[in-house]
């Protein structure tokens, strides 16, 4: 039977909240918070913060990759408290850390991935191509190809984590920007859910035959989400569960404060798209944001339970 950890940050008005959280599940429905909810990672490079985590495993080894960004520290000083600064000024770099046993981890580096052409690299996903043997690494960025005017899904292939070829751009939404890729591999075919901020403003599904496209809307997938609120939920991220369904959280903000976090829905597959909210169904200790899924092992669910995480400090 699967367990699963949830890799994710908190969107509080501290520092504390901008770093590297878990949560455990022995059945992907019921939540704990590891470490009594403080962090289990801190960025100590760049922006001294990190958002939109992704985390997946290559072997024997577990990466964390996450957008290099910090609001409690930047957005007063930095970024003058203006998203557009953010987006065109921010970092062209990715924080990683990696880890051989969900336990112990390597110190924060930064992967530098893009050039004076790029906007701020947000919210990075990784999916492995297995007929490439490597992985695709894939983020949200506004480009001078077009003015800065939208931000699109560009990418990047890597075998190793160490060296990345050169960005090239992956999806771009003819009727707008399109940010948060989350990338699933059903039956051979891959899926990308996508948060568009207009036309519609709500979360879409593309579908595609290779991870690099091209990619073309399921448009079940927006009959599903009709009845979810237009333009209050980000950052998709899905799995699935030992049943066989799949479980797509949805990011909620229309809210302050503990309001915030994910949202469960669950399908029977990829390809219906037939997704139903279902909150009864799950508990979370607390409103997770922005963070992605990977199934581990009962080993290491009692592993990662009986760590003394006390070595990691409770501030900077």
């Amino acid at each position: 039977m699967k367990h699963y950890l949830f890799v994710h940050f908190r969107e509080t008005t501290s520092p504390e909240g901008e770093q590297v959280h878990f949560a455990l599940s022995r059945d992907g429905f019921a939540w704990e918070a590891l470490n009594g909810g403080r962090p289990i990672l801190w960025a100590y490079a760049g922006d001294h913060g990190v958002r939109d985590m992704t985390i997946v495993r290559d072997g024997p080894t577990i990466h964390i990759l996450a957008t290099d960004l910090s609001l409690a520290y930047g957005m007063r000083g930095r970024y003058a408290h203006s998203w557009e600064n953010i987006r065109r000024h921010g970092s062209r770099a990715l924080a990683h850390w990696q880890s051989e046993d969900l336990v112990h981890w390597t110190e924060e580096e930064l992967i530098p991935l893009g050039d004076e052409s790029f906007g701020c690299l947000w919210a990075p996903d990784v999916i492995d191509d297995p007929e490439q043997g490597d992985y695709v690494l894939h983020w949200s960025s506004a480009h001078a190809s077009d003015g800065f005017q939208t931000m699109d899904i560009w990418y990047s292939r890597t075998k190793d984590f160490v060296r990345f070829t050169a960005p090239a751009l992956l999806y771009r939404k003819e009727s707008g920007t399109c940010i948060d890729s989350a990338m699933y591999r059903e039956n051979g075919r891959y899926y990308m859910f996508l948060k568009s901020e207009r036309n519609p403003q709500s979360i879409i599904l593309v579908a595609g035959d290779r991870p690099t496209g091209p990619f073309e809307r399921v448009n079940r997938f927006d009959e599903a989400m009709r009845s979810v609120a237009n333009g209050l939920y980000e950052a998709p991220t899905a799995v699935q569960l030992d049943d066989g369904r799949w479980c797509l959280f949805l990011d909620y903000y229309g809210v302050k404060g503990a309001g915030q976090g994910y949202v469960p829905f669950v399908a029977s597959s990829l390809a219906d798209a037939d997704f139903v909210r279902s909150d009864g169904e799950f508990s979370f200790p607390y409103g997770f944001k922005h963070g992605t899924i990977l199934p581990i092992t009962p080993e290491e669910y009692e592993r990662m339970k009986a760590h003394d995480w006390s070595d990691v400090p409770d501030n900077r």
